[in-house]
């Protein structure tokens, strides 16, 4: 199986002319939720999906307690969450506090099992059929996908 993408017009905000430019993006079918995704795994794990559920909603308790104690947490193969944020550059050290701060997130960084699939999986265009509604080749966008419950 490969991964599949579209073709997308964008205008970039850094470009001070607004010109369009094409890119391409991942095409996503869709998104699986979470109930789905623990009768998913429910079925490939074969364990009660009550037992599935309990284990992932631990997990994530204790990646969020450990983020918030500032610590990275890796999954082994899966990968690892790190907290991060950026911050306005300042002319002073004095000047960097709190409301310097800026995008607070979390980092993903995949481990060696996401990282080989993605180097080992080939890469395909996919044409969306022009009609009326997609306007032609455009498509793909996050509002058109359909959530997988």
């Amino acid at each position: 199986m490969g991964l599949k993408y579209v073709v997308k017009k964008t205008v970039f905000g850094f470009d001070k002319t607004k010109t369009p430019k094409y890119v391409a993006r991942p095409l996503l079918a869709g998104t699986v939720n979470y109930p789905a995704l623990c009768d998913q795994v429910t079925k490939v794990g074969m364990a009660p999906r009550g037992i599935v559920k309990m284990v992932t909603d631990g997990l994530i308790d204790a990646i969020r307690w450990n983020l918030e104690n500032h610590l990275s947490v890796k999954l082994g193969d899966f990968g690892t969450f790190r907290p991060a944020f950026g911050c306005k550059s300042q002319e002073n050290e004095k000047d960097v506090n709190a409301e310097s701060l800026r995008h607070r997130k979390i980092i993903f960084t995949p481990g060696a099992y996401f990282k080989d699939m993605l180097s080992d999986v080939s890469i395909q265009k996919f044409e969306i059929p022009k009609t009326d509604e997609t306007g032609g080749g455009e498509g793909g966008g996050e509002d058109d996908r359909p959530v997988i419950e």
